[in-house]
């Protein structure tokens, strides 16, 4: 797993990933390949992970589906990285 950090210009925050520069709220967190935040010296997993398998097999309401959105974008404000799992250099693969 790869750990990208994040630079942060105003109100977005992009990464460097192997199609170029990509903005975070829009791309990282629709990928399969985003795995981890990192905030602090701690890596927090992707909100989203958790909510779409328990959203899949019908133990999750599609609500917290925005609830994983609204966590994911306070942990990117608050962090310095993000885990990537894409190690063979594919790019954005869409989560949905």
């Amino acid at each position: 797993m790869k750990i990208l950090a994040l630079k942060k210009e105003k109100d977005n925050a992009y990464v460097e990933c192997a199609t170029g520069d990509v903005e975070v709220h829009r791309t990282c967190s629709n990928c399969t390949n985003c795995k981890s935040i990192q905030v602090g010296a701690r890596m927090m997993p992707s909100p989203y992970d958790g909510t779409l398998t328990k959203l899949r097999s019908g133990k999750a309401h599609p609500e917290q589906l925005m609830e994983a959105a609204m966590q994911f974008n306070t942990l990117v404000r608050d962090g310095t990285a993000l885990g990537c799992a894409d190690d063979t250099g594919k790019g954005y693969i869409p989560r949905f």
